[in-house]
């Protein structure tokens, strides 16, 4: 596929590394040269210097023959003129665009092929709310990924001393919970990822991948780890996008204080907030932190847009009492570093945008991707089609689906008498046309072998 993708800053250079990986022909836009050089230097891309709106640019890029144009320039409107252009222009089949703005995306009538021609509106902001919304509804999860519109989740955890399957085989799990139906999906112990069976056997700081219906996810937990009481206190450092779309979901069930150095911003979240605290000052101020019973906080979360004000606020946060800490870490090169230390949970921006927009660039009908362990593995829900003579999956059990190595289906969501009904993956189980399957990949360059698998032949047309 001949992709081109407009924006050299940290979501287009991620991206740009996994198509590239993914055997596409990518070509990065910036007015940047040194990132593009940079880019350059460690991954075979074409690279070309110029404004992403410029025709001219966009025709040296290869605009004519493209397949697809991902705009994610920190600009909103850059990206909405390209898109724009390359569709008035070129004709490009499909264009991707991220828009930050909610005046924009509160008005979904300016984007179709008679107005602003966007086929896909990415928003990193509400990405990156949603995926923290799910943390906090789940206490003690490291990550919560929703699959067939949250009705399915794939959960994961470190298993702790304790828990009542650690030291166990999985195949207890089925003993000690007789009315859920759950299955593992993968395991990674000192950061390398076994795959699960029958006799496996849980050890402590195991981090376990699992998947089952959204209600059951928390009896599951507790057969890994204590299982943590309810969140109820929130504190919010940063009052940015993030910060203000996040407190609005927040505050209609929990008791939220939110954190703003800038006085304007204040005013403006005030305006915007009902329920919520609004407490002007630096999230780093001490004397701040006791004041507000810092102690008492269930979750402290650093949402500002600087990493390095983000991870020491965290960290004092943690050091006079707060339960849980997360800190937004827009550099990757700190992800690893922070996370399980003082910080709980070191959340990552890019690699919660790149899975949305990979969703649309893969082949085949896939509903969601999601992209795990810093990009190195991947969580897909992708739909069968097809007959028993046409697909290598529909009228198959799931022991006989030939999968590539380290990869996992984990569920399957069926809709059947208009109600979709939650099957974990046990060998017997029948995959049939229409179901969304849910799998694990351990290591993403299997990816393009998912995509083949699910493929439907010719006898089916």
């Amino acid at each position: 596929m001949k992709i081109i993708i407009l924006g050299a800053g940290q979501v287009g250079g991620t991206l740009a590394q996994n198509l590239a990986i993914e055997a596409n022909d990518v070509t990065v836009v910036d007015a940047n040269e040194r990132k593009l050089q940079n880019l350059r230097d460690r991954i075979d891309i074409g690279v070309v210097v110029g404004h992403a709106s410029s025709p001219e640019v966009l025709i040296q890029a290869g605009i004519r023959d493209a397949d697809l144009l991902i705009a994610v320039t920190n600009d909103d409107e850059t990206n909405m003129i390209a898109c724009q252009i390359a569709y008035s222009l070129f004709r490009t089949p499909t264009k991707i665009a991220r828009v930050r703005n909610n005046a924009y995306l509160t008005q979904p009538e300016l984007f179709s092929n008679t107005a602003i021609p966007i086929d896909v509106l990415i928003s990193p902001e509400q990405l990156v709310s949603n995926y923290i919304y799910r943390l906090i509804e789940q206490p003690g999860a490291l990550q919560v990924l929703d699959f067939a519109d949250g009705k399915v989740q794939l959960v994961a955890v470190k298993a702790y001393y304790g828990g009542p399957l650690v030291g166990q085989e999985l195949r207890f799990l089925r003993q000690h919970m007789p009315a859920v139906d759950t299955r593992v999906a993968a395991i990674f112990r000192r950061d390398h990822p076994i795959t699960p069976t029958g006799n496996t056997v849980i050890e402590a700081d195991d981090e376990v991948f699992f998947i089952a219906a959204k209600e059951n996810i928390r009896a599951v937990m507790s057969e890994l780890r204590r299982l943590e009481s309810p969140y109820k206190r929130v504190t919010i450092a940063g009052g940015g996008n993030i910060g203000l779309r996040l407190t609005r979901e927040l505050e209609r069930r929990y008791s939220v204080r939110l954190i703003e150095r800038d006085a304007e911003r204040c005013v403006h979240l005030s305006e915007q907030l009902q329920h919520t605290i609004i407490l002007k000052g630096s999230a780093s101020d001490q004397d701040l932190l006791l004041e507000e019973n810092i102690e008492e906080t269930d979750v402290f979360l650093a949402l500002t847009n600087d990493d390095e004000a983000n991870i020491m606020s965290s960290m004092l946060a943690k050091r006079l009492g707060a339960r849980k800490v997360m800190a937004l870490i827009n550099n990757p090169a700190y992800v690893d570093l922070v996370q399980g230390g003082e910080i709980d949970i070191a959340i990552s921006p890019q690699l919660t945008t790149i899975g949305s927009l990979l969703t649309h660039v893969r082949r085949g009908d896939m509903v969601n991707v999601h992209s795990l362990r810093r990009g190195a593995a991947e969580a897909i829900e992708i739909i069968a089609h097809g007959d028993e003579r046409s697909s290598k999956v529909v009228g198959k059990t799931i022991e006989e689906i030939h999968l590539p190595e380290g990869a996992n289906i984990g569920a399957i969501v069926r809709e059947k008498d208009g109600r979709s009904e939650v099957l974990i993956a046990h060998d017997d189980v029948v995959v049939q046309t229409g179901d969304h399957v849910i799998l694990f990949l351990v290591n993403k360059r299997f990816t393009r072998d998912i995509e083949h698998l699910f493929q439907v032949g010719f006898s089916f047309f």
